[in-house]
Protein backbone atom coordinates (compact mmCIF):
# COMPACT_ATOMS: atom_id res chain seq x y z
CA UNK A 1 0.00 0.00 0.00
CA UNK A 2 1.48 3.33 -0.95
CA UNK A 3 2.63 6.40 1.75
CA UNK A 4 0.64 9.27 1.33
CA UNK A 5 2.95 12.33 1.19
CA UNK A 6 3.13 13.78 5.05
CA UNK A 7 0.27 17.16 4.60
CA UNK A 8 2.04 19.51 6.82
CA UNK A 9 5.26 19.32 4.93
CA UNK A 10 6.16 22.39 3.36
CA UNK A 11 4.11 23.64 0.38
CA UNK A 12 7.08 24.55 -1.62
CA UNK A 13 8.00 20.96 -1.38
CA UNK A 14 5.00 19.54 -1.70
CA UNK A 15 4.04 21.39 -5.03
CA UNK A 16 7.87 20.35 -6.94
CA UNK A 17 7.47 16.55 -5.61
CA UNK A 18 6.22 15.08 -9.31
CA UNK A 19 3.99 12.67 -7.86
CA UNK A 20 3.54 11.14 -4.26
CA UNK A 21 6.28 9.37 -3.04
CA UNK A 22 7.45 7.11 -0.03
CA UNK A 23 7.76 8.72 3.44
CA UNK A 24 11.01 9.09 3.16
CA UNK A 25 11.46 10.78 0.01
CA UNK A 26 9.40 13.49 1.34
CA UNK A 27 12.37 14.30 3.93
CA UNK A 28 14.98 14.15 1.97
CA UNK A 29 17.59 16.34 0.69
CA UNK A 30 16.91 19.31 -2.12
CA UNK A 31 18.79 18.38 -5.14
CA UNK A 32 21.22 21.25 -6.57
CA UNK A 33 18.91 21.45 -9.65
CA UNK A 34 16.11 22.23 -7.67
CA UNK A 35 17.62 24.82 -5.50
CA UNK A 36 18.74 26.54 -8.52
CA UNK A 37 15.48 26.98 -9.79
CA UNK A 38 13.92 28.06 -6.48
CA UNK A 39 17.45 30.24 -5.97
CA UNK A 40 17.69 28.92 -2.41
CA UNK A 41 20.73 27.64 -0.49
CA UNK A 42 21.21 24.26 -0.21
CA UNK A 43 20.53 22.71 3.15
CA UNK A 44 23.38 22.38 5.06
CA UNK A 45 25.67 24.73 3.31
CA UNK A 46 27.97 26.57 4.69
CA UNK A 47 26.63 29.74 3.98
CA UNK A 48 23.33 28.74 5.55
CA UNK A 49 25.13 27.57 8.77
CA UNK A 50 26.87 30.92 9.03
CA UNK A 51 23.79 32.68 8.32
CA UNK A 52 21.86 30.97 10.78
CA UNK A 53 24.71 31.16 13.56
CA UNK A 54 24.87 34.83 12.92
CA UNK A 55 21.08 35.76 13.21
CA UNK A 56 20.50 33.97 15.99
CA UNK A 57 23.60 35.41 17.58
CA UNK A 58 22.56 38.67 17.04
CA UNK A 59 19.18 38.02 18.17
CA UNK A 60 19.71 36.14 21.13
CA UNK A 61 22.84 38.42 22.76
CA UNK A 62 22.68 36.91 26.28
CA UNK A 63 23.03 33.39 24.88
CA UNK A 64 26.53 32.24 24.14
CA UNK A 65 27.52 29.62 21.22
CA UNK A 66 26.28 26.21 23.41
CA UNK A 67 22.93 27.79 24.50
CA UNK A 68 22.20 28.60 21.34
CA UNK A 69 23.28 25.49 19.79
CA UNK A 70 21.39 23.73 22.50
CA UNK A 71 17.90 26.20 21.53
CA UNK A 72 18.65 25.05 17.46
CA UNK A 73 18.13 21.26 18.52
CA UNK A 74 14.58 22.66 19.68
CA UNK A 75 11.45 22.83 17.31
CA UNK A 76 11.01 26.17 17.85
CA UNK A 77 13.30 29.34 19.15
CA UNK A 78 11.56 32.05 20.31
CA UNK A 79 13.57 35.26 19.71
CA UNK A 80 14.08 38.31 21.48
CA UNK A 81 13.62 41.53 20.94
CA UNK A 82 17.01 43.33 21.78
CA UNK A 83 17.08 47.47 22.27
CA UNK A 84 20.19 49.10 22.27
CA UNK A 85 20.68 51.34 24.54
CA UNK A 86 20.73 55.23 23.86
CA UNK A 87 23.04 57.26 25.90
CA UNK A 88 21.12 60.18 26.83
CA UNK A 89 22.93 63.77 25.93
CA UNK A 90 23.25 65.86 28.93
CA UNK A 91 21.82 69.19 28.00
CA UNK A 92 23.79 72.17 28.13
CA UNK A 93 22.79 74.67 30.80
CA UNK A 94 23.08 78.60 29.46
CA UNK A 95 25.38 79.89 31.67
CA UNK A 96 23.95 83.42 32.99
CA UNK A 97 26.29 86.47 33.80
CA UNK A 98 26.31 86.87 37.51
CA UNK A 99 25.74 90.66 38.96
CA UNK A 100 28.65 91.11 39.26
CA UNK A 101 29.83 90.74 35.98
CA UNK A 102 26.80 92.62 34.60
CA UNK A 103 28.23 95.88 36.86
CA UNK A 104 31.72 94.92 35.33
CA UNK A 105 30.43 95.30 31.58
CA UNK A 106 28.56 98.15 32.18
CA UNK A 107 25.42 96.47 30.74
CA UNK A 108 22.40 98.84 31.97
CA UNK A 109 24.45 101.86 32.06
CA UNK A 110 23.97 104.88 29.46
CA UNK A 111 26.70 106.54 27.72
CA UNK A 112 26.62 110.21 28.23
CA UNK A 113 25.72 110.83 24.83
CA UNK A 114 22.92 108.72 25.13
CA UNK A 115 21.66 110.67 28.23
CA UNK A 116 18.78 112.73 26.40
CA UNK A 117 15.21 113.11 27.12
CA UNK A 118 13.98 113.73 23.46
CA UNK A 119 15.96 110.04 22.85
CA UNK A 120 12.85 108.38 25.07
CA UNK A 121 10.17 110.10 24.59
CA UNK A 122 8.76 108.16 21.43
CA UNK A 123 9.45 105.01 24.46
CA UNK A 124 7.01 107.36 26.50
CA UNK A 125 4.49 107.06 23.71
CA UNK A 126 4.71 103.12 23.25
CA UNK A 127 4.10 103.17 27.30
CA UNK A 128 1.00 105.14 27.00
CA UNK A 129 -0.45 102.89 23.90
CA UNK A 130 0.18 99.36 26.48
CA UNK A 131 -1.48 101.18 29.27
CA UNK A 132 -4.57 101.91 27.09
CA UNK A 133 -4.31 98.34 25.76
CA UNK A 134 -4.17 97.16 29.40
CA UNK A 135 -7.04 98.60 30.72
CA UNK A 136 -9.70 97.99 27.79
CA UNK A 137 -9.08 102.00 27.03
CA UNK A 138 -9.17 104.71 29.40
CA UNK A 139 -12.56 106.50 29.25
CA UNK A 140 -14.34 108.63 31.64
CA UNK A 141 -16.91 106.50 33.01
CA UNK A 142 -13.59 103.73 33.57
CA UNK A 143 -13.59 102.43 36.96
CA UNK A 144 -10.33 104.13 39.18
CA UNK A 145 -10.31 100.93 41.43
CA UNK A 146 -9.66 98.43 38.12
CA UNK A 147 -7.18 100.79 36.73
CA UNK A 148 -4.67 100.83 40.29
CA UNK A 149 -5.13 97.23 39.84
CA UNK A 150 -3.70 96.82 36.42
CA UNK A 151 -1.13 99.55 36.94
CA UNK A 152 -0.07 97.56 39.96
CA UNK A 153 1.11 94.77 37.99
CA UNK A 154 2.07 96.60 35.05
CA UNK A 155 5.78 97.84 33.10
CA UNK A 156 6.98 101.01 34.35
CA UNK A 157 9.45 101.67 31.75
CA UNK A 158 8.65 104.61 29.83
CA UNK A 159 6.40 105.98 32.23
CA UNK A 160 6.60 109.38 33.32
CA UNK A 161 6.45 110.00 36.98
CA UNK A 162 7.07 112.81 39.55
CA UNK A 163 8.09 112.81 43.16
CA UNK A 164 4.93 113.99 44.96
CA UNK A 165 6.19 113.21 48.70
CA UNK A 166 9.96 112.27 50.03
CA UNK A 167 11.66 112.64 53.39
CA UNK A 168 14.30 113.58 51.13
CA UNK A 169 13.32 117.07 50.18
CA UNK A 170 16.00 117.19 47.44
CA UNK A 171 13.85 114.37 45.56
CA UNK A 172 10.30 116.41 45.60
CA UNK A 173 9.61 117.89 42.33
CA UNK A 174 11.72 115.83 40.39
CA UNK A 175 9.87 114.15 36.98
CA UNK A 176 11.10 112.05 34.48
CA UNK A 177 10.59 109.24 31.81
CA UNK A 178 11.54 106.04 34.25
CA UNK A 179 14.40 104.01 32.12
CA UNK A 180 15.45 101.26 34.55
CA UNK A 181 13.13 99.69 37.52
CA UNK A 182 15.24 97.92 39.97
CA UNK A 183 14.11 96.43 43.05
CA UNK A 184 14.99 99.38 45.18
CA UNK A 185 14.91 102.48 42.86
CA UNK A 186 13.73 104.03 39.84
CA UNK A 187 16.34 105.48 37.48
CA UNK A 188 14.68 108.47 35.39
CA UNK A 189 15.82 110.95 33.08
CA UNK A 190 14.70 114.26 33.67
CA UNK A 191 13.72 116.91 31.05
CA UNK A 192 17.22 118.79 31.88
CA UNK A 193 18.98 115.50 30.30
CA UNK A 194 20.10 114.08 33.58
CA UNK A 195 20.06 110.77 35.10
CA UNK A 196 18.91 110.43 38.36
CA UNK A 197 18.31 107.49 40.51
CA UNK A 198 14.96 107.72 42.96
CA UNK A 199 15.04 105.33 45.65
CA UNK A 200 11.45 103.73 46.06
CA UNK A 201 11.62 103.57 50.22
CA UNK A 202 10.09 106.85 51.71
CA UNK A 203 9.16 108.03 48.38
CA UNK A 204 5.57 108.63 47.10
CA UNK A 205 5.06 108.91 43.07
CA UNK A 206 2.08 110.17 40.92
CA UNK A 207 1.64 108.72 37.35
CA UNK A 208 -0.61 110.89 35.10
CA UNK A 209 -2.55 109.33 31.47
CA UNK A 210 -4.78 110.53 29.70
CA UNK A 211 -6.91 112.31 32.51
CA UNK A 212 -6.44 109.66 35.39
CA UNK A 213 -3.57 110.08 37.85
CA UNK A 214 -2.71 107.10 40.15
CA UNK A 215 -0.05 107.47 42.93
CA UNK A 216 2.92 104.64 43.75
CA UNK A 217 3.90 103.98 48.09
CA UNK A 218 7.46 103.32 47.00
CA UNK A 219 7.70 102.06 50.07
CA UNK A 220 5.08 99.12 49.50
CA UNK A 221 6.61 98.74 45.83
CA UNK A 222 9.79 97.57 46.22
CA UNK A 223 9.76 95.04 43.61
CA UNK A 224 11.28 93.82 40.17
CA UNK A 225 8.76 94.64 37.55
CA UNK A 226 8.76 90.62 37.06
CA UNK A 227 8.07 89.59 40.63
CA UNK A 228 5.18 92.30 40.89
CA UNK A 229 3.47 91.17 37.64
CA UNK A 230 2.55 87.59 39.93
CA UNK A 231 2.00 88.93 43.25
CA UNK A 232 -1.27 89.63 44.55
CA UNK A 233 -1.29 93.01 46.51
CA UNK A 234 -3.54 93.62 49.31
CA UNK A 235 -5.88 96.52 50.01
CA UNK A 236 -5.12 98.61 53.09
CA UNK A 237 -6.31 101.23 54.57
CA UNK A 238 -3.65 104.04 55.28
CA UNK A 239 -0.37 104.15 54.36
CA UNK A 240 2.91 106.22 55.52
CA UNK A 241 6.02 107.30 54.20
Amino acid sequence: MPVEPNRNAPRWIADHLPSPQPHNIVYSTISVKETDHLDIQPLGSKEAGTFVNAFLKRSLPRLDADQIQTHLSRKAVILEHFLKKRKKQKRRKTKCLSAKERRELRIFELKPEQQRYKLFLPLHQLWKQYIRDLCNGLKPDTQTQMIQTKLLKADFHGAIVTVVKSKCPSYVGVTGIILQEMKHIFKIITVENKLKAIPKQNSIFSVEIDGFVSYIYGSKFQLRSSERSAKKFKGKGSIDL
